[in-house]
């Protein structure tokens, strides 16, 4: 049974909105932080971070236009993209557990010019 399950990728024009959910096991959701990934062509980066507690981080090249968020009664996180640009075209995973161990199948996120 998968822990981790995201959805809401598709194809968008750039300057559009688009949010990725992450639904999680509730073992990992109510135990550990997560986070969202991405990956273009190369390795996989951090995009942002959401402790149990709702701390966030966000990767450098989000400036302002990324938000994570969690819904409690849920067990999912979100992230909600808006002002996407070409460069943000790439497959979005969601990643938790302990040691950070579980990733889910990932959703492709293209953005047109």
């Amino acid at each position: 049974q998968a822990q981790l399950v995201e959805s809401g990728g598709g194809l968008v024009r750039s300057g559009e909105s688009l949010t990725l959910s992450c639904v999680a096991s509730e073992d990992i959701f109510k135990n550990y932080a997560m986070g969202w990934y991405r990956q273009a062509p190369g390795q996989r980066v951090q995009v942002a971070t959401i402790s149990v507690d709702g701390r966030m981080t966000y990767g450098n090249f989000v400036k302002g236009r990324f938000t994570i968020s969690r819904d409690n009664a849920k067990n999912t996180i979100y992230l909600q993209m808006n002002s996407l640009k070409p460069e943000d075209r790439a497959v979005y995973y969601c990643r938790g557990g302990r040691n950070w161990s579980s990733w889910g199948q990932g959703t492709q996120v293209t953005v047109s010019p």
